[in-house]
């Protein structure tokens, strides 16, 4: 009988909420109260859904939570604090974890809760894979990722130049567009037969 596999939790497989998320959807403007919904989609096909309510009228802002998990419901609030920047010019949100007392800026989904990532024992996907996929990623990963790479380019606020110079971002994004060029079928197909 064959051992049942011990594969490692990656939290690129939990469901987030982030602060991003909220402060995108103008959850966090001052003296608001909002009502919305996250959701997650695979292949463009909605899979998982939360009801949220951000109250920021109160003396504690708090995000409410209302979703169901095997067949459950569950409804439960999240403090909301803010923190002086450390460039003083503002405030910066978190979550206050209920579990880990940890302030985070974004919550997994973890045994029915969205909590800090220290609840459990997790590890990023980059952390589990191996030397030779690491070596796939490094050198073929530009021909998968051109579109993206090109979105980027193209998207509203992306900074090309500072002060007259191109940026760092702008110059590492070029380079992986022509290592994305350089590269054609037949060395992809070869890669892939010969698994080096």
């Amino acid at each position: 009988m064959a051992r049942p596999g011990n594969y490692p939790t990656t939290y690129e497989e939990r469901k987030p909420i982030s602060i991003t998320d909220l402060r995108k959807g103008s959850y966090l403007l001052p003296d608001t109260w909002r009502s919305g919904t996250i959701s997650w989609s695979r292949n463009g096909i909605v899979n998982s859904s939360v009801s949220i309510v951000v109250d920021m009228t109160v003396a504690s802002p708090y995000l409410e939570l209302n979703y169901k998990w095997q067949e459950q419901t569950r409804k439960y609030r999240v403090p909301l604090i803010q923190v002086l920047s450390n460039l003083g010019t503002g405030n910066i949100w978190y979550f206050l974890c209920q579990l880990t007392n940890k302030r985070c800026r974004k919550l997994y989904l973890i045994d029915g809760y969205f909590q800090h990532r220290e609840a459990i024992k997790g590890y990023y996907e980059k952390q589990i894979q191996s030397k030779h996929y690491r070596y796939l990623e490094k050198v073929y990963g530009p021909v998968f990722k051109v579109d993206e790479l090109y979105r980027q380019l193209s998207s509203l606020h992306f900074r090309k130049f500072y002060n007259g110079k191109p940026t760092k971002r702008y110059l590492k994004i070029i380079e992986q567009i022509k290592a994305a060029k350089s590269l054609n079928e037949r060395d992809l197909v070869s890669m892939l037969v010969k698994g080096k």
